[in-house]
C-alpha cells in the first residue's frame, strides 16, 4: 500500500517529530511504501509558511502522479489544525482514506472553550476523516465530542528499549527534565520544587533539557539563591540525550497538559525513577507508588516529597525504574506501536 504521510521536518524539536523519526527506517517501510511530505519547521514566520506552502505543492503534485492508497496526517492543535487541513480536505474531496493522528494536548482551548464556529468548522475537517487516532483512553473520550467513538482508535506512542543501561556512571542524584521549557510543562514550577529538595538532599543536581523560556526559568532560580546545581544545556536528542537519560536517576516532569508524553516514555524505557503528573495518557504508563509517583498538576509540595524520597533511598528509586522499564518492553515498544498502527490502515482502507 502506498501511504503518505503528513510531517514535520527531522529536526523540528518536539514529540511529534519523534514518534515519526521512529517510523524511518522500520518495519512499517518495508510492509508499505511511504511518502514524507513535511509540512513544518522550526523558525520564524516566513520560515513556517514557506515550508507549508512546499508542503502543499508536493502534495498537489503527488495527487496527480503517484495518488496515494492513504493519506496519514500527523496533527496537533492551533495552528497545526489549520495547517493540516487542506491535506485532509485535498484527500477526502478524492475519496482518499485519511488517518488524522492527533497529537494536542489543550483540547479546551481548541474545541471545549471557543465559539460555536470554530467548532463547527472543526467537526467538519475530523467528520471528513477516515480515522482519528488518539495517543490514549482519556483523549478518545474527549475527541468523541466531534465524532464517534467507533472511527476512533488508542494508539499510544512509543518507546525505544535500549541495553539495560549500566549502574557505573549513572548518577543517581541527579534529576532531569527533558522537553519544552514552559508552564504547560510545568517548568515555572520547578524552581520551588527544587528550593524544597535541596533542603533534604543537598547533594542534589538538576538539569533542565530543552528550550523555551529558558532566561525566564533561569532567573526563577536565581532568585531563590539555588542556580548553582542546575545546568541548562539546550535541546538535546541523539548521543547527547542517551547519555543524560544514562546518566541520571531521577526524571522529573510536572507538565499541566499532555497526550502522551515521549519524554515520560523515553524515561521509562531507560530505568530512571519518575515523578510526574496524573494528566493525559501519563496514568496509562505509570502507576502511582510502584513504577513512579503520580502527583496533582501545581502539588509542589508532594512533588518536592517524592523527588526528595528517590534521592534518599536508592533501592526504591531502582525497583521504580526497573518495573517502569519492564512496562514499557510489555507495552509501549515501537513493534507493538506499529502492530496497531497498520490495524488502523487497514480499518480506514475497509471503510473507503
Amino acid at each position: 500500500m502506498h501511504v503518505c504521510m503528513i510531517v514535520p521536518n527531522e529536526a523540528v524539536k518536539g514529540g511529534i517529530a519523534s514518534v515519526v523519526n521512529g517510523y524511518r527506517g522500520s518495519e512499517l517501510e518495508k510492509h508499505h511504501r511511504i511518502t514524507y511530505i513535511e509540512s513544518y519547521r522550526d523558525g520564524s514566520k516566513w520560515d513556517k509558511l514557506i515550508k507549508a506552502l512546499k508542503g502543499y505543492v508536493a502534495f498537489r503534485r503527488l495527487l496527480i502522479k503517484d495518488r496515494p492508497d492513504l493519506v496519514h496526517v500527523h496533527s496537533s492543535f492551533g495552528p497545526s489544525f489549520y495547517r493540516k487541513m487542506p491535506f485532509i480536505l485535498w484527500s477526502a474531496s478524492r475519496g482518499i482514506p485519511v488517518v488524522n493522528h492527533i497529537h494536542g494536548a489543550e483540547f479546551d482551548a481548541f474545541y471545549e472553550n471557543v465559539s460555536e464556529a470554530k467548532r463547527k468548522r472543526v467537526r467538519k475537517v475530523y467528520g471528513r476523516c477516515t480515522r482519528l487516532v488518539a495517543l490514549s483512553e482519556e483523549w478518545a473520550v474527549r475527541l468523541q465530542q466531534i465524532v464517534p467513538r467507533e472511527r476512533i482508535d488508542v494508539l499510544e506512542n512509543y518507546c525505544r528499549i535500549p541495553e539495560k543501561p549500566s549502574e557505573t556512571g549513572r548518577n543517581r542524584k541527579q534529576v532531569l527534565f527533558l522537553g519544552e521549557l514552559g508552564e504547560r510543562k510545568g517548568c515555572f514550577d520547578i524552581p520551588a520544587v527544587w528550593e524544597q529538595v535541596k533542603k533534604k538532599c543537598p547533594g542534589a543536581s538538576l538539569v533542565m533539557a530543552g528550550d523555551g523560556e529558558m532566561a525566564r526559568i533561569k532567573e526563577a532560580f536565581s532568585r531563590r539563591g539555588i542556580a548553582g546545581d542546575v545546568s541548562f544545556p539546550g535541546w538535546v536528542r541523539g548521543e547527547e540525550k542517551e547519555r543524560l537519560l544514562c546518566g541520571s536517576g531521577i526524571f522529573l516532569f510536572p507538565s499541566y497538559h499532555e497526550g502522551m508524553p515521549m519524554a515520560v516514555l523515553d524515561a521509562m524505557g531507560y530505568g530512571l525513577g519518575i515523578v510526574t503528573t496524573n494528566v493525559g495518557g501519563i496514568p496509562q504508563l505509570i502507576t502511582h507508588g510502584k513504577s513512579g509517583f503520580l502527583e496533582e498538576p501545581g502539588d509542589l509540595s508532594a512533588i518536592a516529597e517524592d523527588v526528595s524520597a528517590l534521592i534518599q533511598d536508592e533501592a526504591l528509586c531502582r525497583n521504580m525504574g526497573e518495573l517502569a522499564r519492564e512496562t514499557a518492553e510489555q507495552k509501549y515498544s515501537l513493534k507493538i506501536h506499529l502492530q496497531k498502527l497498520e490495524e488502523t490502515y487497514r480499518k480506514a482502507c475497509l471503510a473507503k
